[in-house]
């Protein structure tokens, strides 16, 4: 199979050229000459459109087994590429979850049954991901798994976290951890307990629910030497603490989601698509996450990606389930409000997106020449409002429901096949 790229803007090394591209059998080429139509079994014309490397989401929830209610990985994956998604990491909470080889095989049969793209699967830190108890067999999942996490539970203790991670190391892995000290936050804790939750009587979550775990963890991983990954950074006390631990060269990386970095609780409603976890924070959090993106403190976005039904989502802030969806969104929002606005550079959102998750979670494919191809064409010359009934995800509960974007993608390509778009 060969497919021509013909007329587009392809972004390679942090800079936009006007080239053709060639896909053969899988792989990217470029061809030294103008290459002949009639040679092509498939041509794509990409005349205004700018083709970037597949996009990389190291925090999904794609809900099989246990949840297909809320989103199957045939749903999440389809939307994945559709926001230009090419490669995804999907989180262990699931029934069951992936704890065992044996069930982490009941997860990797429908991946293969039914993604249309590459999905990798977290493994559990706990048995039942619990967060709590007895530490899986890493090796024996090491090789399967894109990392091991409890993501949607913390890791209580010390002791267990440090075990946890001497594991982790051995075998030659990596621990992705949701940092989350459930002692510290009240019952029925919802939203960021700042101005919004004292003048609507709405338990709050405080910052040292997030930042106090990743203090400790930041200890461990410079203890034990076991790379360590901080989910869903929300806080700038936590911006601080891995920006200090980088200096002293522990082997750290985060991210944050669109969400945090468009967003703050002064942005909140009374309703279910406002409330995840953590949750939105104060104005002063926000700008402290976008000064880390700057300065290289937070490594990567990850849209964490987290579909519920609309029962699930319709009970206001006190009640509804945490988590909202944002796979289809991410790229065009982050273009629209920090790019075009002339907040982040162009070259800094690309990396954040493809090249850093990659180079962290050792995940091959791209744009350049003799890598698997993976590519997503968009158009950044266009103007339409974000609609949740357009989303292919199940999931349609997301705060930027209404918000114009300009940027729209047009195809997604892996390998030979189009998972995504495609009138050429």
């Amino acid at each position: 199979m060969r497919t021509l790229l013909q007329n587009g803007l392809v972004w390679r090394r942090g800079q936009l050229t006007p080239m053709d591209l060639i896909i053969q059998d899988g792989r990217v080429s470029v061809p030294k000459n103008n290459f002949p139509r009639e040679n092509a079994d498939r041509v794509l014309n990409c005349k205004g459109l700018v083709l970037f490397p597949g996009f990389a989401d190291v925090h999904v929830h794609l809900r099989e087994p246990g949840f297909s209610y809320k989103e199957t990985i045939a749903t999440g994956t389809k939307a994945a590429a559709h926001g230009g998604y090419t490669v995804v990491c999907a989180m262990p909470n699931l029934n069951p979850p992936p704890d065992t080889p044996e069930h982490l095989a009941e997860e990797e049969a429908i991946i293969r049954r039914d993604s249309v793209i590459r999905v990798l699967p977290y493994g559990c830190i706990t048995m039942g991901q619990k967060g709590v108890g007895q530490v899986t067999d890493m090796a024996a999942m090491a090789a399967h798994v894109a990392g091991f996490s409890d993501d949607g539970r913390g890791v209580r203790d010390e002791d267990t976290m440090r075990e946890a991670m001497c594991r982790c190391r051995d075998a030659h892995s990596l621990i992705a951890a949701h940092c989350e000290d459930m002692s510290l936050i009240p019952a029925g804790g919802a939203i960021h307990a700042g101005t919004y939750a004292a003048s609507h009587g709405i338990p709050g979550i405080p910052s040292e629910s997030e930042w106090k775990p990743i203090e400790r963890d930041l200890r461990l991983a410079e203890e034990t030497g076991c790379p360590y990954h901080v989910c869903h950074v929300s806080c700038k006390e936590s911006v601080q603490l891995i920006r200090e631990a980088k200096r002293r060269h522990v082997d750290v990386t985060c991210e944050t989601g669109p969400h945090y970095l468009l967003m703050c609780q002064d942005d909140l409603q009374d309703e279910g698509r406002f409330k995840m976890n953590p949750p939105l924070r104060n104005k002063a959090d926000q700008e402290a996450l976008l000064e880390g993106v700057l300065d290289g403190t937070i490594d990567m976005i990850a849209t964490d990606h987290a579909p519920h039904s609309v029962e699930e989502k319709s009970k206001g802030l006190r009640s509804s389930a945490m988590g909202v969806v944002g796979i289809e969104t991410a790229f065009p929002l982050l273009y629209t409000y920090l790019v075009e606005t002339g907040k982040m550079p162009l070259d800094r959102l690309v990396t954040m997106m493809t090249d850093a998750p990659r180079k962290r979670f050792r995940l091959d494919g791209g744009i350049e020449e003799g890598q698997q191809a993976e590519i997503t064409a968009y158009d950044l010359h266009t103007a339409e409002k974000i609609d949740p009934a357009k989303f292919l995800s199940m999931g349609k509960a997301t705060p930027f429901a209404g918000w114009e974007v300009h940027a729209a993608c047009r195809f997604t390509l892996l390998g030979d096949t189009l998972v995504y778009g495609g009138e050429g």
